[in-house]
């Protein structure tokens, strides 16, 4: 009789419950089953102010998912090299911000340099019309200053035409902008926002401020309002502050939103490409293929080799792919084809610790301990083979897909995607097979020596 029976079935009907609510989020939106059409729950809830609406749906990236690859060549020529890592910094913060406008959540904006040639690459998965994506993203940022005549209707807008009469140019935009920056305030310590401008933009400004004196002056991005402060003072000579409820992240964030449309970085389209939904379909079967048949030879090799104990290891590796495909979806992980690859290397790590445990639990049969001593020895001497021997693949999970985004190392989206899927496959394998098959044997030993 195993010890802590009643703590075992607990744990083991814990995973069952888990099993299957996993196994709930990983059905279609709708399906049909004996004739009848059913859909999977969408598990939303509102909890006062809180709502919780989780998105199921696998994410897929360029490659699956079809859609358009941008390269574009930034012109750094009127930029001072001090100025430069904020330009380019501002530069991709604006293109994010563009293309999560346009609807392409699951995007990637990434900068290259190499040597004085500075690039940027915008990946758009599921983009059709490539032609409005190049217009929309190859703009220079946009920065206009406009006076509030009208702010109750500001406020209340919920169109461009009512929010065009609610609004004045003041002439003030991004060229006359010289730099912002973050600042605490001398004497309160608050944090701030900076502005100076250029000598016509200090004329500008001064008469904005004195139309608009005890009003607000609204400054937008590319159509988009950043910030609406309100005028205290007539402000002479160019330089102004933009105070608030700031941090030093809202305020450095605010910063370099201003700064893109000050900063005038453009950018020439030097190549595109589209990739097909069907290819992307393609690769999508084939790597489910290719799942499906490391998945089967697996637990044929498992069963061939350890029998019954092979076939509770093939039970946990159908646990360890439904919480591995739960987590894609709730995380969210983009998959890419390499990622799927990765998903796959992961499937067949994952019951290696299965395999030194049964291997050390037949020696211990062998030497004449019991079936449940046998059980216990096994899993507590293996760990360590199992934790050396997957801290290493975790390491080089890490330095492939880069946390820190350091230079020297790779900054690959694909493989980044590679890295990501096995870096939470190896954590999983170690779990399932550790934990999960270890309560289910515990339970299934139970029972064969009651």
């Amino acid at each position: 009789m195993l010890k802590n029976n009643r703590q075992t079935l607990t744990i083991f009907w814990s995973i069952i419950a888990a099993t299957f609510l996993c196994l709930i989020i990983n059905l279609p939106p709708k399906f049909t089953l004996l004739g009848r059409t059913f859909y999977r729950p969408n598990f939303s809830f509102n909890l006062g102010s809180f709502q919780f609406k989780p998105n199921l749906d696998l994410r897929y990236g360029l490659d699956l998912a079809g859609g358009a690859s941008l390269l574009f060549e930034i012109d750094t020529s009127k930029t001072s090299k001090d100025n430069l890592p904020e330009a380019l910094e501002s530069l991709k913060t604006n293109i994010e911000r563009r293309v999560n406008l346009f609807g392409v959540s699951e995007a990637t904006v990434q900068l290259s340099s190499q040597g004085e040639n500075h690039r940027l690459t915008v990946d758009l998965p599921g983009v059709t019309d490539i032609n409005e994506a190049i217009k929309l993203i190859g703009q220079t940022a946009q920065l206009k200053f406009m006076g509030v005549v009208d702010e109750k209707l500001f406020i209340e807008a919920t169109n461009s035409a009512e929010f065009s009469k609610s609004v004045k140019d003041t002439g003030l935009n991004g060229s006359h902008l010289l730099k912002a920056l973050p600042q605490p305030n001398p004497n309160t310590g608050a944090i701030e926002v900076s502005l100076e401008f250029n000598s016509e933009g200090a004329k500008l400004f001064e008469k904005a401020t004195t139309d608009y004196l005890n009003k607000k002056i609204a400054i937008l991005l590319d159509g988009e309002v950043k910030t609406a402060p309100k005028v205290s003072d007539i402000i002479i000579g160019g330089k102004a502050v933009i105070n608030g409820d700031f941090d030093i992240k809202s305020a450095k964030f605010l910063s370099a939103q201003l700064n893109a449309g000050a900063l005038s970085l453009p950018i020439k389209l030097i190549q595109q490409s589209q990739v097909g939904a069907s290819l992307g379909q393609d690769s999508i079967n084939k790597g489910i293929k290719a799942g499906l048949v490391g998945l089967v030879l697996v637990s044929f090799f498992m069963i061939g080799n350890y029998g019954f104990l092979g076939l509770i290891a093939d039970f946990g590796l159908i646990i360890y792919g439904l919480i591995t495909l739960t987590l894609y979806r709730l995380i969210p992980i983009t998959l890419t084809f390499p990622g799927i690859v990765g998903f796959i290397l992961s499937v067949g790590m994952a019951v290696d610790s299965n395999i030194l445990i049964f291997e050390r639990m037949k020696e211990e049969l062998r030497a004449g301990k019991s079936w449940n001593n046998a059980l216990e020895i096994s899993f507590g001497r293996a760990w360590n083979s199992i934790k050396d021997a997957n801290t290493c693949t975790i390491i080089t999970a890490l330095i492939l897909f880069n946390p820190f985004n350091w230079p020297f190392l790779n900054s690959s989206g694909m493989v980044r995607g590679f890295a990501v899927t096995l870096l939470l496959g190896i954590v999983l394998g170690m779990f399932t097979g550790v934990f999960v098959t270890r309560n289910l044997l515990r339970v299934l030993a139970r029972k064969n020596n009651n």
